[in-house]
């Protein structure tokens, strides 16, 4: 295998949840690799600030407002990328939302936003972009460590990733014979906009870290390559997988 088939030169790219943090850095990196790029949010301002930087690098991105828990904007989104793009090879899940509660205080409401944006918006999504892609294309979603670990005050959060794991493994196995490849990635413990009140806690980064054998959070350089390799043609024998990214956490369990 050459080096070239690292490369993304020639793929067109749909990000979702790429205004910021974990989503923005994964759309910036695809683009360098070399793939068009179609960034979408809920922010139009953000995607805007999003979509510059990628073009000030000399890549192509093309911003598009949408709602991933709505399934009109999953379908419609799509739709709009591979127009603007001519096609779409890679789809990248990455929209989520989290609100942390004791389980006994959720509320449907809280239930639903979460489930909606995580679950059922990463299903329409890729639905809509396999219909898109034909015969052929790459689908990574954006898992978690709940996606196989109980975390308390995290249950609409970890019941979301968790399908969404499953998810993954059930779309790998039924569209393989469409040349669709779908995998994952699980982010360990990365300081993120969603992320950020677990980390305003000294005690709760003192023991995080206690558990993470390589002794640091992740850093969102850290999941560059892991996604760049399951989106490109190097990983073309590889899907139903969810790759953690988590200085090894899950194996010091």
């Amino acid at each position: 295998m050459s080096g070239t088939a690292f490369s993304l030169l020639g793929k067109r790219a749909l990000v979702t949840g790429a205004s910021r943090g974990i989503g923005r850095a994964i759309a910036e990196s695809l683009a360098l690799a070399g793939a068009e790029v179609a960034i979408a949010a809920r922010s139009a301002d953000r995607l805007e600030e999003t979509a510059t930087a990628i073009q000030k690098a000399g890549r192509k991105a093309h911003a598009i407002a949408l709602d991933v828990s709505r399934v009109a904007d999953c379908r419609n989104g799509v739709a709009q990328a591979q127009q603007r793009m001519g096609g779409l090879d890679i789809l990248v899940n990455n929209a989520g939302v989290e609100q942390v509660a004791p389980s006994l205080a959720v509320t449907e409401e809280i239930w639903d936003r979460i489930v909606d944006t995580n679950l059922k918006g990463a299903f329409f999504t890729a639905q809509a972009a396999a219909q898109a892609m034909g015969r052929g294309g790459a689908i990574l979603n954006l898992c978690s460590l709940t996606s196989t670990r109980g975390i308390a005050t995290a249950v609409p959060y970890g019941s979301s990733k968790a399908g969404l794991l499953g998810m993954t493994r059930a779309l790998a196995v039924e569209w393989a014979p469409l040349g669709i490849r779908v995998n994952a990635i699980a982010p360990g413990y990365f300081r993120t906009a969603l992320t950020e009140v677990f980390y305003q806690s000294e005690a709760w980064q003192e023991k995080m870290l206690a558990n993470i054998p390589l002794q640091r959070f992740g850093e969102l350089g850290d999941l560059v390559g892991a996604s760049i390799f399951l989106c490109s043609d190097a990983a073309c024998y590889i899907t139903g997988v969810c790759l953690p990214v988590d200085g090894g956490a899950l194996a010091a369990i």
